[in-house]
């Protein structure tokens, strides 16, 4: 993950660090010092599972002797937003101090004043496309869109997208999320559309709506979000989501049942996910404090233990 170049931030343990250079290594005592005096981080939708999360969350709290206040670890990139606008004037345990979205949503918070712009010390190591120029946003990671697939009840797992129409996979197939507010699932009903198109990004979007619009006439489709715990009882045997998702039920289940992670043959997406600090953060030092270690190597191989796909470079 990152590396490099860290410039002097003049910060103090009283005054809130406002600057959005790249921190040096003296500048970081006085960070950890501020972010300790605060004393508490407030993240939202990081279930421990996702990417390594359990252990980032438990890396951080032993490192800095920091409380991590959790909210709601199944909501999705559209909650956290709401959650941002809905505590602007709270203080309190609601108010996230950090979010982790979909890439959109890094944009759109930015314009609608949502997010402060911060400059991790490894950011030139982010690359230029995936972050945003002021530091308002920046790329973490990325996985890309698989088939969940229980063996025990599925003998035979679909290679495409086009096999989940198939009578065979009838009352079997889920997302992992609500396509309303959920990025994951907005990526799948995109990568279905994306196969369905012919690889038409223009027509992506209403194809994949027309594809789970068949999918449901067909019976295929479970209005039900996929998780790992439906996925073992046979609810939803087949569930569209990220890879490193897949991969992370397929390790916590230990092969009861067995699970196939299978990447579609066409319509292959890859989704990037953004970190970025509130505007309203309650405590915008352990914020600042929480990006340094996600970019540090330590944060970063963190995320790659957990299958996720780094943005950026460790140096070791």
């Amino acid at each position: 993950m990152l590396s490099n170049a860290r410039k002097i931030l003049s910060l103090s343990t009283a005054v809130l660090i406002a600057s959005t250079s790249i921190a040096a290594a003296d500048s970081m005592e006085d960070l950890v010092k501020a972010a300790q005096a605060e004393g508490t981080l407030t993240t939202i939708a990081l279930p421990h599972d996702w990417c390594g999360y359990g252990a980032l969350i438990e890396g951080f709290k032993a490192k800095y002797g920091i409380k991590v206040n959790e909210l709601n670890p199944d909501a999705g990139s559209g909650d956290e937003i709401e959650a941002i606008k809905a505590n602007k004037d709270n203080k309190g345990d609601q108010a996230p101090d950090v979010i982790d979205v979909g890439l959109s949503f890094g944009p759109s918070a930015k314009a609608e004043g949502l997010i402060q712009p911060y400059k991790v010390a490894t950011w030139d190591t982010i690359p230029d496309t995936a972050k945003d120029a002021e530091g308002y946003w920046y790329g973490d990671y990325y996985g890309v869109m698989a088939f969940e697939v229980n063996k025990d009840i599925v003998k035979e797992s679909p290679k495409d997208w086009a096999d989940l129409q198939k009578p065979e996979y009838a009352n079997m197939v889920a997302l992992a999320g609500d396509p309303r507010t959920a990025n994951q699932a907005i990526s799948g009903v995109f990568a279905a559309g994306l196969s369905a198109s012919g690889g038409d990004v223009a027509k992506a979007g209403e194809a994949g709506l027309n594809f789970f619009k068949e999918l449901n006439e067909k019976g295929n489709f479970v209005p039900v979000i996929g998780k790992s715990a439906p996925l073992a009882q046979g609810t939803t045997p087949i569930i569209i989501r990220w890879d490193y998702n897949a991969l992370a039920d397929r390790d916590t289940l230990k092969g009861n049942p067995d699970v196939d992670v299978v990447i579609p043959a066409t319509g292959v997406v890859a989704g990037v996910y953004v970190q970025a600090i509130s505007a309203y953060a309650p405590h915008p030092n352990a914020a600042k404090l929480w990006m340094e270690y996600l970019y540090s190597d330590e944060g970063q191989l963190g995320w790659l233990k957990g299958y996720c796909t780094r943005s950026a470079s460790t140096t070791s």
